[in-house]
Formats: C-alpha cells, sequence, structure tokens
C-alpha cells in the first residue's frame, strides 16, 4: 500500500473517532435542560444549549459514518493524541456558545469559560449572581466530564483497540483492569459514585440540593467553580469544609490508587508515592500556613486553622475552592500556595499541576544520587518505585521525560508570568494566577475578570489548555499533523 494511502486509511479512523467523540458530547450538552422541569421559568435559554447541541451532533454524525473503521483498527499513541487534541478543541468551541448566547458574554471571554470548564480549572470570567441555574449548571457539568476526560467517556461507549492509544495520549495510561473498555467503565462508576456521595453529604450540611449538585461536580473533579462569588466562604461552616476535604483529596488521587483504597488494599495504598509525598507535605505545608500567615490574620484559632488546612488542601488537590481572600495574605502565605499549585496533583487523576509523582521522582533522584556516592564505583543501583499496584524500576529515558515535561511547563509558566506582567499587573499576582492557570487551580487575587486585558486572557486561555494535555500531546500532535498533511499533499513524480 502506498503512503498516501496508508495515511489516508488512518486519518479516516482517526476522524470517524473524534466523531464519536462528538456525538457523545452532544448528549452532554443537552443536559442543563433537565432544569427545567424545576424551573421552566428559564424555558428561553433552552435554545442556547439546544442548537448548539443539534449541530455538534449534525457534525459527529457526519464524521462519524462518513469516515467509519473496522473495529480492529489499532491506534498509535500519537494518533490518539491527534483524536484527543481534535476532540478537545471541537467540543470546548461548542461548549462556548451558551456562555455568549445566554449571557451576552464576548466569545473570547466565553470560550476562556469553556476552556475553564473542561480543564477543570475553575478560573471564571462569569458573574455567578446574574446567571441563570441553566448556566450555572451547565458550568458544572463540563468540569465534571472534563475530570473524567474526553477518553474515557468514549472508551467506555467502544468497543475496540484504539482506546488504549487514546488513553495514554490524554496521560491515563494506567488501567484499573486489563480490558480498556471495562476499565474506562470502572473509573466511571468510581467518579459518578464520588459525585453522588457528595452531593448528599453536601446537602446534609446544609446546602441547598442545587448548591449540593454544583460543589459536588467541582469538587470530584478538583474544578472549582461555585455558584456563590465568596465560593465554599459564602457558608462558613465547618461541616461543609470537612465534606469538601475528602471530596479534593479523592478527585486527587490517581484512579488506580483510589481503586485500590475502595477495594481496601490499605497496604498497596500506603506504598504509593504520591501518597506519601501528600502525608509529608500537607502536615508541613497545613503547620507553615497557620504560624507564618493564617494565625495573625484570623484571632480565632479555630478559623485560623481550618483556613491554613482548607487552602493547603484546595491548592496541592488543584481544585480552587476557597474560604477567604487573599486580599490581606502576607507574602509568604501566597508563595505557599504558589508553590502548591505549581506541584498539583496525582496522576492519572482529575488534578493538574508538574503533578505530584514528577516531584516524588524528584525527590529520589536526589536519594538514589546520594546513595551512588556512597557506594563502590562497580556496585549496580536499583531503582525501584510504586505506580499503583505495580513495582517498576525508573530507567534513564523516563528520567528523560520528565525532565523535559518539567523545563516546558516551567519555562511557560516563566512566559505566562512576563505577559501578566507586560499587561500591567504586579509581580506577585502575576505569579499567583499563572500558576493557578496552568496548573489547573482556579485560586484567584482578582487578575482573572471580564475586563481582564486581551494579552492575559489568551495567554491564560492557553496556559490552562497546555496545562490539562500536558504539552507533550499537543506539540507532538501538531508537529504529526503538519507532517503526515505535507505527505498526503505532496505530488508523487507520476502524479507531476
Amino acid at each position: 500500500m502506498r503512503e498516501k494511502d496508508y495515511l489516508k486509511q488512518r486519518y479516516a479512523a482517526i476522524i470517524s473517532a473524534v466523531g464519536m467523540i462528538l456525538l457523545l458530547s452532544s448528549a452532554v450538552m443537552v443536559t442543563p435542560l433537565l432544569i427545567l422541569i424545576s424551573h421552566p421559568e428559564e424555558a428561553d435559554l433552552a435554545w442556547a444549549f439546544g442548537l448548539p447541541a443539534v449541530c455538534l451532533f449534525l457534525l459527529g454524525i457526519v464524521l462519524w459514518k462518513a469516515f467509519r473503521f473496522p473495529l480492529n483498527v489499532t491506534l498509535t499513541v500519537q494518533e490518539g493524541g491527534i483524536i484527543v487534541l481534535l476532540s478537545w478543541i471541537v467540543v470546548i468551541l461548542f461548549s462556548a456558545w451558551p456562555f455568549t448566547s445566554a449571557l451576552d458574554l464576548r466569545y473570547s471571554r466565553a470560550l476562556f469559560e469553556s476552556v475553564s470548564g473542561w480543564t477543570t480549572t475553575g478560573l471564571s470570567v462569569v458573574d455567578v449572581t446574574n446567571a441563570g441555574r441553566m448556566i450555572l449548571i451547565w458550568r458544572s457539568i463540563i468540569q465534571l466530564a472534563g475530570g473524567a476526560g474526553l477518553a474515557i467517556i468514549m472508551m467506555s461507549a467502544i468497543v475496540g483497540p484504539l482506546g488504549v492509544g487514546i488513553s495514554s495520549a490524554e496521560g491515563r495510561s494506567d488501567q484499573l483492569v486489563p480490558h480498556v473498555r471495562r476499565s474506562a467503565r470502572l473509573v466511571l462508576m468510581l467518579y459518578v459514585g464520588y459525585a453522588i456521595a457528595g452531593t448528599m453529604a453536601y446537602w446534609m450540611a446544609g446546602m441547598s440540593f442545587f448548591d449540593a449538585v454544583n460543589h459536588a461536580f467541582a469538587a470530584v473533579s478538583t474544578g472549582g467553580f461555585s455558584t456563590r462569588v465568596e465560593s465554599i466562604g459564602y457558608w462558613d461552616s465547618t461541616a461543609i469544609e470537612a465534606v469538601t476535604l475528602p471530596l479534593m483529596l479523592l478527585g486527587n488521587l490517581s484512579f488506580v490508587t483510589a481503586w485500590l483504597l475502595w477495594c481496601g488494599n490499605l497496604r498497596l495504598v500506603a506504598r504509593n508515592g504520591e501518597v506519601r509525598l501528600l502525608a509529608v507535605l500537607i502536615p508541613l505545608s497545613v503547620a507553615a500556613m497557620f504560624l507564618l500567615t493564617s494565625r495573625a490574620l484570623y484571632p480565632q484559632i479555630g478559623k485560623s486553622i481550618r483556613v491554613a488546612v482548607f487552602e493547603t488542601v484546595t491548592a496541592i488537590t488543584t481544585t480552587g475552592f476557597s474560604t477567604v481572600s487573599y486580599g490581606n495574605w502576607n507574602a509568604f502565605g501566597l508563595f505557599l500556595l504558589i508553590i502548591l499549585m505549581l506541584i498539583g496533583g496525582g496522576t492519572c487523576s482529575t488534578a493538574g499541576g508538574i503533578k505530584q509523582y514528577r516531584v516524588y521522582l524528584l525527590w529520589k533522584m536526589l536519594w538514589w544520587d546520594i546513595k551512588r556516592y556512597l557506594m563502590p564505583r562497580t556496585a549496580v543501583l536499583e531503582r525501584p518505585i510504586w505506580e499503583g499496584n505495580t513495582r517498576v524500576f525508573v530507567d534513564d529515558a523516563r528520567i528523560r521525560q520528565m525532565m523535559v515535561f518539567i523545563f516546558l511547563y516551567l519555562g511557560t509558566y516563566v512566559l505566562g508570568v512576563m505577559i501578566l506582567c507586560a499587561c500591567g499587573y504586579n509581580l506577585v499576582d502575576s505569579l499567583f494566577e499563572f500558576a493557578s492557570a496552568i496548573g489547573t487551580v482556579g485560586l484567584s487575587v482578582g487578575v482573572t475578570t471580564p475586563q481582564m486585558p486581551d494579552a492575559a486572557l489568551w495567554s491564560e486561555t492557553i496556559a490552562m489548555f497546555l496545562g490539562r494535555l500536558e504539552f507533550i500531546v499537543v506539540i507532538v500532535s501538531l508537529f504529526k499533523i503538519g507532517g503526515d498533511g505535507r505527505r498526503i499533499l505532496a505530488r508523487t513524480p507520476r502524479e507531476k
């Protein structure tokens, strides 16, 4: 088979898979219409969801049917990356439609909100005090769907080996069971179970049912969108904060680790490097924040401890809920939150950031190097580490990949901070806000507003997207599309 024909066949399978994801996403887009059952007065907003859902459905069915492929086609990780990239872009573009139609937002602002939702960031340019319930639930739904991932949504609905390439491309290479489809369904069951349990717990803690649903969706997806301007701080309730903390921590865990926890295999959970890092990092950060920041700001000892605990956990899990504003915080407290947001959550979870696994691996590398200096030159040093329920040995290729990612991440972070500074924001605010954007966190010191300069808005939008798909997928996919496109369009000697 000629190279051109082979590439056309591969891209037919890719486009068909994208079409299937768009079909499933169109179903997600009509779910806010269920609000009409209890609030029929919002019927005039139905077209803001119905019209884009129909358009997305038609586009999906055309792509799926026109380029339909046999289920035994196996896609590579690079081809899975193209599916993930194209699907995310198209779904995000359509998901912005309701915001601009229902709220009269400029499309750039609506797109920002859509990206923030799907990437589970939580930075917002929507005035929640004037937004209807349909818009508020839509924000929470896209965070819930974005946390699960379009790859997981797709794999739970189809059969075939292409799922492995897609899930690996979206950063979810670990599976609960060997069968891809069954693994995806178990992840969804676990995820939906969190959301249902969180909703009931919030309701019993004192939230209205509508608020409970929205905050449960945002908590388990580590998203952070709230129905209140003050976020969780609106209730100033120990019970509601107590419900939120475990939901954020569960959303932070790798789905494999969460499954081991659910199965009661505490020994393997305790061996996990990310769990060990959290067990050290959270208590130290809480103690430092309490002693050096919150104790002086909040005279009541209970309040200052609650603030230290909650803000530490919401930053390290990249959830983005908050109980207080940061306008009166000292430099230490802000800097500590920046560090925690950059570290981020667990690998193969709903959280963002550099990821705790990579930070733990950096620590292990330091320890291994110290041991190497103390050992004879001829000694062979093993580098084992636990990933889920598997003990693996770290090779140089994995370390190289990790260092390349961290370099790209921090380089992009520095560039983004410089852009925000160039837009007129001070250095501390720029460091904080861009760490929140690229880490898909959602905490804000007031930089992100509907009136922010376009350069700042677009830099945060791109940062959220790159932070969710982890850079390499986007870069490799764009290069592969460009290279394959040139080969397909190139004219052979016979055609000339």
